[in-house]
């Protein structure tokens, strides 16, 4: 049965699980982590998503998400995220990139993901670790062409977003996404008017 809110906050001494590998640990002392419990290579695998509070049962499951994405393209997260501790944006775009690569029918929309990125990010973000990408970092980029081209803008944040999500999957960058939109840029920047002349 899957977790609610109510029951991570609530949840006494034990092990909870919120479905496919999945677990909230919770100790006597009452601390709260999460745990993606998963197979690869025949070999079964705990790997730590973070603390509750910092990490929310939303997080949590995004996390796990990114993560059993990466085992499905026979990628360990843990093995993977021993071996990079320092990532670039750029680097992060790339690898991102190449992992979605096998589920793009359409080839437009395969090149459209690295234009995009190489035009209006790579310039300010692509050298830059993953960890110290800050809120200030992603409107730099997106201000300039916010109200000139917004779809072009909003495409460009959403992919900014998956990197940074990909970055905090792989275990190389930890807290909030300062490219989400809800509940966070959505008060920084106007909302964007969508034009479908603008690409």
């Amino acid at each position: 049965m899957a977790l609610s809110a109510r029951k991570v906050e609530s949840a006494e001494a034990g092990k909870h699980g919120d479905g496919r590998g999945l677990f909230l640990l919770v100790k006597p002392t009452g601390a709260r982590s999460w745990v993606l419990r998963y197979q690869i290579n025949g070999r079964r695998r705990d790997l730590g998503l973070g603390a509750y509070p910092e990490v929310t049962l939303a997080y949590a499951r995004d996390k796990a998400l990114e993560a059993r994405r990466l085992i499905m393209e026979g990628i360990d997260p843990i093995s993977d995220r021993k071996k990079t501790k320092f990532l670039t944006f750029m680097d992060a775009a790339s690898a991102l990139i190449e992992s979605k690569r096998s589920g793009w029918k359409n080839a437009k929309h395969a090149a459209q993901w690295p234009a995009t990125l190489n035009t209006y990010a790579m310039p300010k973000l692509g050298d830059l670790d993953v960890k110290v990408i800050e809120t200030a970092d992603v409107i730099a980029v997106l201000k300039p062409i916010w109200n000139e081209k917004p779809e072009t803008a909003s495409r460009l944040r959403q992919r900014i977003e998956a990197v940074l999500d990909y970055a905090a999957a792989m275990g190389v960058r930890r807290g909030d996404n300062p490219a989400r939109w809800r509940g966070h840029l959505d008060h920084l920047l106007p909302k964007p008017r969508l034009q479908t002349h603008n690409q």
